[in-house]
């Protein structure tokens, strides 16, 4: 039997969380001010839009009504999506950030920065940018020698097309 809140909670929460195609990332109980908040983290490996947020919202928050697994004092229901800049500290997580750019802290000390380009059971193939004109380097890490990993934000990237974010979106624009 579970002994924390934390712990009962994704017990409760998480089969509901699966059947709506989702993954339970994380649960969170904070203090914030005099209420308290319930943060609910969800993902899957095509992302959750608006839609799935608000189902599965509905949904835990009809689970919560009918237990008393939050006890009797009011609280808030806060479900969203990992950050931009996410922790990867799953296998999913690693797989789901194929083609980013993530910030590994090595174990054996020392970072390196690279883009996810394959990842199997024992550890990911990156590609290591290279600087001052010469070429990206490709490299293999096993899990292991991975202390930890965090997607980082890009603002200018290319995308296939050679166009940043920004460029494509204003280019979907003038066609619709």
């Amino acid at each position: 039997m579970s002994t924390t809140q934390n712990e009962r909670l994704r017990e409760l929460l998480e089969p509901l969380v699966t059947s709506q195609g989702l993954d339970l990332e994380e649960i969170a109980v904070d203090s914030v001010g005099r209420k308290r908040v319930l943060r609910v983290v969800v993902d899957s490996d095509t992302g959750a839009d608006l839609d799935a947020i608000a189902d599965v919202s509905r949904a835990l928050s009809a689970k919560l009504d009918e237990t008393d697994a939050m006890g009797e004092g009011a609280y808030d229901l806060e479900v969203g999506t990992p950050g931009a800049e996410r922790l990867l500290t799953e296998h999913r997580h690693f797989v789901r950030a194929t083609d980013r750019l993530v910030k590994f802290q090595l174990t054996e000390g020392g970072e390196l920065v690279a883009r996810i380009l394959k990842v199997d059971d024992e550890g990911v193939d990156v590609e290591v940018p290279g600087v001052k004109g010469r070429k990206a380097t490709a490299r293999r890490l096993a899990f292991p020698d991975i202390a930890r990993a965090r997607v980082q934000v890009e603002f200018n990237r290319k995308d296939s097309a050679g166009r940043t974010a920004g460029e494509k979106d204003m280019k979907e624009e003038e066609e619709a």
